[in-house]
Order: structure tokens, then sequence, then C-alpha cells
């Protein structure tokens, strides 16, 4: 069957049989198919949309990252569930809105919810049900969804782990084990880290290490980086080859994403030299929009981190698996992160649960559903909240009247169409306020002044990136 979607933007080649579904129940452990692929999830943090080769920029060259694309379908419009991290994480992580289980806020360093509190140990992650399939599981990188040891990754499904529990943390070593869980962990156990050493090149030589140990037999490698989230921490070498770049924080992220580019590359030549580039399904996102202190670009797309506008939620999202999609091409039907699980176990052999948001990608990317694999897309934290449906966009904020934007003709959100199309506001937010009565309240609340920045970065008369960078 030819591939033919709607969604493609340019002819592709003949299509390539997909693994067969076998069929699970959410959590069970199903008979595995005689060739299972490896899974890797690599997510970047804090970058904006226009930061990559493959999304537009110029500036600054990510070949490796773009080879991944080449070899890929892009997904361009491919969506976080929140726009900041550690809500963004857990939709990701259990395939469902994390307003469904609490998770509506980020976790803060300092509070006592950040302490104590975490992914609620009752959902399955992504780690739970492929381990459940065969699977020998890593996570790397920073976490960001509980300190506490019953939410750290070795309790939730995750056989190897080294990285960082928390939000951020220096790129350079620790001289001694910080607070907040900021250091390196081994397993279940903060290390001494060692001197000299860079985080990004730590995770691309422990994402090596991982798949030289485990490339016998099927593997899920999560890949999360704390690239380019502050700190603004950038190599000698790369700062340097970057000298043109202004102003300085520009230029420390450019040289950051240069060391992150490494690091995919890096990864990408182990997988080679081991002859499994073709037995490995990568998929490749960011946790939220560009941020507003990083000196990140969104491109054309309006707003950043924190917003229900595209440059809040809007991702780089690529999905590689050679002989099995297709390559080089642009999809562009609206996705999300809460289909990488539900793609993931399908790959692997097993069926999405019923009770997930997400669906599997892969007949939609091969070509095979020329339907949309979403009706519709919800977001909300706190006072703002959002929903599109087709090329529609309805934001609401509390206080405010909502605003509606077709991103078809309009993809910078700069006219409100809510006076000219009362109805569909009507429809929109009753279909927002459906979805919402399916949620629970919040498991942690957060500082009145993200409620109010929320309210402030919404407003339509905040334009441009000096404005936006007020409210982070």
């Amino acid at each position: 069957m030819p591939f033919f979607s709607m969604g493609y933007h340019v002819a592709m080649h003949q299509a390539l049989p997909i693994l067969l579904l076998l069929l699970m129940t959410t959590g069970a452990v199903a008979e595995a198919p005689e060739e299972q692929p490896n899974i890797i999830v690599i997510i970047t943090d804090d970058a904006g949309y226009a930061d990559f080769g493959f999304t537009g920029c110029t500036e600054i060259p990510t070949p490796n990252i773009d080879r991944l694309a080449a070899e890929g379908v892009v997904c361009t419009n491919g969506y976080v569930s929140a726009s900041v991290c550690s809500p963004s994480r857990a939709g990701l992580m259990t395939g469902r809105y994390q307003q469904r289980f609490g998770h509506e806020m980020n976790l803060l360093a300092g509070t006592t919810q950040y302490a104590t509190d975490g992914l609620p140990l009752d959902e399955q992650t992504i780690a739970d049900l492929l381990r459940g399939l065969g699977y020998r599981t890593g996570a790397l990188g920073k976490w960001h969804l509980g300190v506490a040891e019953p939410y750290q990754p070795l309790s939730r499904g995750f056989d190897e782990y080294v990285g960082c529990l928390s939000g951020s943390r220096s790129f350079w070593y620790y001289d001694e084990i910080p607070r907040h869980g900021k250091g390196v962990m081994r397993q279940s156990e903060p290390v001494h880290e060692i001197p000299g050493t860079y985080f990004t090149d730590l995770l691309a030589d422990e994402a090596s290490a991982f798949i030289m140990r485990n490339g016998a037999d099927p593997f899920l490698l999560y890949l999360s980086f704390t690239a380019v989230h502050t700190p603004m921490h950038a190599k000698e070498q790369d700062l340097e080859n970057f000298a043109d770049v202004t102003p300085l924080r520009r230029r420390k992220l450019a040289a950051m994403t240069a060391s992150l580019d490494r690091a995919v590359g890096q990864v990408l030549d182990t997988l080679s030299s081991m002859g499994l580039s073709d037995e490995t399904l990568i998929m490749f996102v960011n946790d939220n929009g560009g941020a507003t202190n990083n000196a990140s670009d969104n491109g054309v797309y309006r707003g950043m981190k924190g917003s229900k506008w595209e440059g809040g939620i809007r991702v780089p999202f690529i999905v590689a698996w050679p002989g099995h999609l297709p390559e080089g091409v642009d999809y562009d039907r609206p996705v999300s992160t809460l289909d990488i699980l539900p793609t993931a176990v399908a790959a692997a052999g097993g069926t999405p649960g019923a009770s997930l948001d997400g669906v599997n990608l892969l007949p939609y990317l091969a070509g095979d559903e020329v339907d949309p694999p979403h009706e519709r897309l919800f977001w909300r934290r706190s006072v703002a909240a959002a929903v599109r449906e087709g090329d529609w966009k309805l934001i609401r904020v509390d206080g405010s009247e909502p605003l509606l934007f077709n991103l078809a003709t309009d993809p910078s959100e700069s006219t409100d169409l809510a006076a000219r199309h009362p109805q569909r506001v009507a429809e929109m937010s009753t279909s927002l306020a459906d979805w919402e009565s399916g949620l629970v309240a919040p498991r942690w609340g957060h500082a009145a002044r993200y409620a109010e920045n929320q309210k402030l970065k919404h407003a339509m008369e905040v334009q441009g990136r000096e404005q936006e960078r007020k409210y982070p």
C-alpha cells in the first residue's frame, strides 16, 4: 500500500509491514513478537522550536539531530501535554493527561511537595509496561517526577538509572553532593562526581554504555537531557565556535545546543556500530516551548514556556524507525507526547490500554490511517486552559473572555476571532468543560505569582519576545 496520507506534504515510498500488534490489557504480559524493536525516547529541555536545523535554524548547526529527522517523520504539529517540565513529563511517562491524576503543576525545589510527592504511585509508566513485555529498561538524565524513594526511577519500572532527580542542575560537576536531588544518582544512590565532567557528555557516555550492555535484547532507553535549560553553562571550545552569535546568552545556548547535538550523534553512532539502527524506534521531542530565560527562539510561534500559546506547547517532534516508517517526510496532523507510550507499547507487541489518552501513531505515520489521530487536544494548568480542534484553537484564562484562533491561517495567533465565531467559541468551551469534568483536583499548587503571570502572558497586547520574557 503506498504512503499517501493527507498528513504528508511529499510523496512517499511503498509501505513496509508494521509489527503485528498482539492483544494485551494495560499492565498485563503478552506473548512478545518474534522481533521487538529497541525503543529510545530522547527529550531535550526548554529548547526553542526554531533552534534546530530541521525546524529552520541556520545559526546553530545540528547535523546529528537533523540526520535523525532525515531518517524519520517530522511531526510539524507536535505538542506536549503541558508547557512546564514536571507535568509534561508526567503526561509522556503515562500516556494520560496528567490532570487526570492531579499532576497539574510543576514540582518546585524547596517545597514540601517536591520532597515528599511525585508521579502518583498507582499510575503505570512506559517502563512498567515495556518491562512487562520483556524489555530491559533504562532512564538517564533529568527525572523531575519525585525525589523521594517511592517516586524514583527504579521504583517506577526502570532497571537502570543514572541522572539527577531534580528539575535542573549545574552542567559542571559538583565538588560535594548537593541538595534537592541535583547531584548525580547511580541507581538509587547519590555519587561523587568526577572533576571535569560536563553533564551532557556524561549522559551521552551512559547512553552508549547502556546500549552496548543491553543491545542483545530489546531495550527501552529514556534519555532526558537537561540541555538547554538554565543555568547557561557551555564548554569553552563550543563558545569559541559561536563567537559571532550575540547576545552572550544566545551564544551560550548555541554552544550548549552543539554539545547536545553531539550527544545525540553519539547515540546514533553507537546504534550504527552495533548494527541496531534498523532495529530501533527513536522518538525525539522537547519538553515544552523555549524558556523565557535562556535566549531560545520559538520562531513564528507566539509565546514561550509556561503559556498556552503555540510557543509554549508546540515542540520539535521526530519519530524514526527505518524500514517501518517513511524517511524524510513531514506529518502535519496534531500529535502529542501522550502518544509516545501507546506507540512504544504497540511497537513492542502490546495493545495500549483503553484508559490512555494517547494513541498509537504508527499507522498514522506509516500512511495506513488517513484520519487525524486526535479529534481534540486539551491543556490546563491553574488559571489557563486551551483546546485545539482541527485548525481551531481556543484559549481560556480565568477573568478574561476566551480567545479563538485559526492556526491554518494564523500560526502566530495574532488575530482573535472569538467575536466573529461565537458559536464555535461556545462549542469549544463546552468541549473543554466536558474534558475538565473528568479531571481531579491538583495534588499541589504553585505560587500566586505564577498564576498571575499566566493571566498577564495571555493578554493579546503582550506581543514580541521582549514582552513575553517578562512573564516566566
